[in-house]
């Protein structure tokens, strides 16, 4: 027990920090990506509806490190897009914190499309209806009537992109590398100092996921039933 204080005493807490606000960027830029995709998905026909959902979704189905391997060609300083953005704008996204923002919202964004989409089509369609009738223009009604009443699905959505952009390990470790105190994630921290033969200081930080993803599965829960609530008190 004196070895872990010690250890957690003398611990370098950049990991977490470098994880939160990965997950924090990564999750308000999946957010709104997320709700807009569902909605212009919803609208689309059947086919282009099947080809887009395809697309959109294929990051939780593929192996963390091809979506790292697709990344890093498509922002590599070798090719054409990473060249113009670091020509242009001085901007770097291979080895660097901004890369692994975008290796988080990549591998996470599908889940915040998923659940917004859900929870867009279980809305009473009667009730855009209404709204078209009172005069409401389509963006008032999406805002004022959808969202509101697709908001526990949304935020669990929410939830469930950042508990995954905060441990996303193989397509951040290939597009931004390990580099401490710069893009050294947590799940990394753990990876390498398992490695190294550290089971005690990899079972402090286990032990610290472990404890942020408790509560995040908890909070999502309180949402769900904190909505059958309301639905139950709805009907009655």
């Amino acid at each position: 027990m004196s070895e872990w204080l010690d250890i957690l005493g003398d611990l370098d807490f950049s990991p977490l920090f470098i994880s939160l606000k990965t997950g924090v960027v990564a999750t308000a830029i999946s957010f709104f990506l997320g709700i807009f995709a569902a909605r212009k998905v919803i609208k689309a026909g059947p086919k282009v509806k099947a080809a887009v959902d395809g697309l959109l979704t294929l990051p939780m189905v593929l192996p963390p490190t091809v979506a790292g391997f697709l990344l890093l060609l498509i922002f590599s300083r070798r090719r054409p897009i990473g060249i113009f953005l670091f020509e242009n704008f001085d901007i770097k996204v291979v080895q660097s914190w901004l890369g692994c923002v975008v290796a988080a919202t990549v591998i996470a964004f599908p889940l915040m499309y998923r659940n917004a989409r859900a929870a867009f089509e279980q809305v009473d369609p009667n009730l855009v209806y209404a709204g078209r009738t009172l005069g409401m223009k389509e963006r008032e009604i999406f805002w004022r009537v959808v969202v509101p009443n697709a908001g526990p699905g949304i935020v669990s959505g929410t939830i469930l992109t950042f508990a995954r952009a905060l441990g996303e390990y193989g397509a951040t470790s290939m597009l931004a590398g390990n580099i401490p105190g710069k893009t050294g994630t947590i799940s990394q921290k753990i990876a390498m100092v398992i490695q190294d033969g550290d089971y005690v200081t990899a079972g402090i930080w286990v032990l610290i996921v472990t404890t942020i993803a408790f509560v995040i599965i908890a909070a999502m829960n309180l949402v769900s039933s904190r909505s059958k609530g309301m639905k139950q008190i709805k009907r009655w």
